[in-house]
């Protein structure tokens, strides 16, 4: 209740804040007008321009009504069709979310990651720390295509490659997910492969396998064995947790909870470099002609457009 006081004391003086910047800025605009001052006027022009995008922000946090919408966010993910090609694709996509987690100011640490056979990454598993950081990353769940010229295909031919995005809250202490420690296997393991000063080198990484689920979670990234088995156990209970409401979800709506294979025709967002440069939402109808800014971490309008989607 203390928290939820406070993150609502943030909103009204976001509110207010602002608030008083436009009077100060209306103030401005009757000054420049009666005394004609163009410097003035463009002082007048820049803070409008700069509370719109703070007002634009303020409105968009006030979106996030979901019930771990202010947590942390764990994202995963995963190669699928296209092999290389695909292994690649997912090392842009974490490259495209780290920027974007960089441009927030969020705190980001890559907790597993499995390089690719040739290039690229077959999965890497990342933790968002800051605020909304899962009611922001939520929408990225799904399938996500490439369409490009494949660099490791000589001949130039274009390919099309899929990856998935997994994303769950880092959960705190007041949800209890009830994981007994019959229905659990841990091995130890060397972390290896790429991730530079993120990654732990030692036999210290950690894998977990949920027998009766066979949900397997990683983490390499601590210094000690102890903290990546506490690191796993958390990433396990976050996916039990969505685990379990998806399948309360299919089953209220009377639908399958099957998952989507990472491939053709569940794709909910595409890349596409080639024949043109376009990167468009199929749920949203959102698009981009910029696809270097996009895929360099500028995707704010996906997620919004996400947020007004659902909200409708």
């Amino acid at each position: 209740m203390q928290k939820e006081h406070g993150q609502l004391q943030d909103v009204i003086q976001t509110w207010e804040k602002n608030w008083d910047e436009l009077e100060e800025t209306d103030l401005l605009l009757e000054m420049a007008a009666e005394e004609q001052d163009g410097d003035a006027e463009r002082e007048v022009a820049a803070n409008l321009v700069s509370l719109e995008k703070t007002i634009a922000l303020a409105e968009l946090e006030c979106m996030f009504s979901g019930e771990h919408d202010n947590a942390n966010a764990i994202i995963a993910i995963h190669a699928g069709a296209g092999g290389t090609e695909a292994q690649d694709w997912v090392e842009i996509l974490m490259r495209m979310y780290l920027r974007w987690g960089e441009n927030k100011g969020f705190k980001t640490d890559i907790l597993d990651h499995l390089p690719g056979d040739e290039a690229g990454t077959k999965s890497v598993t990342i933790i968002f720390k800051g605020r909304h950081a899962f009611g922001y990353l939520r929408s990225e769940v799904g399938i996500h295509r490439l369409v490009r010229i494949s660099p490791f295909d000589t001949s130039g031919r274009r390919h099309t490659s899929f990856a998935s995005v997994m994303v769950m809250p880092e959960l705190d202490d007041t949800v209890n997910v009830d994981i007994a420690d019959k229905d659990l296997r841990i091995d130890t393991y060397r972390a290896s492969g790429a991730g530079g000063q993120h990654v732990n080198k030692t036999d210290s990484a950690i894998r977990i396998t949920h027998l009766p689920t066979g949900i397997v979670v990683q983490c390499q990234n601590e210094r000690s064995q102890h903290r990546n088995k506490d690191m796993a156990m958390k990433m396990l209970a976050s996916r039990l947790y969505e685990v379990e409401k998806e399948r309360q979800a299919a089953e209220q709506d009377g639908i399958r909870g099957d998952k989507m294979e990472i491939g053709w025709g569940s794709q909910i967002r595409s890349y596409v470099l080639q024949p043109y440069r376009m990167i468009k939402d199929h749920r949203t109808q959102e698009e981009s002609g910029n696809v270097d800014a996009v895929l360099n971490g500028e995707i704010d309008s996906f997620l919004t457009a996400f947020l007004l989607w659902e909200g409708r």
